[in-house]
């Protein structure tokens, strides 16, 4: 299981920022150009699910990796700005935090 959570907390990291410029383009579409809320109803369950495994996936990471505790904090704190997932990810992939630690 360790070898597998790293690229999958990468992956929904960036499918989550994916879904909020999905659900960004859905709002933009509700509430200027036609006033038709699909794209929020599709794209809001999406986004929220992600939401949700991207914190649950965090929370492995910080496990896994053994990360101190602002770590895991601004992990999960990047959760809540559109497209904060994508720096965290990029900034822990560069600073080794994607790597478990030694077992």
């Amino acid at each position: 299981m360790r070898r597998f959570v790293p690229p999958l907390f990468a992956a929904v990291a960036v499918a989550e920022a994916c879904s909020w410029a999905a659900l960004i383009v859905g709002m933009v579409f509700k509430y200027v150009v036609v006033g038709n809320e699909i794209g929020v109803t599709i794209f809001g369950p999406i986004h929220g699910a992600l939401f949700v495994a991207y914190l649950g996936l965090a929370l492995a990471m910080a496990y896994l990796g053994r990360w101190r505790w602002w770590v895991a904090l601004i992990a999960l704190l990047c959760a809540v700005p559109p497209f904060a997932t994508l720096a965290f990810e990029r900034w822990a992939r560069r600073t080794g935090h994607l790597e478990p630690a030694p077992a």
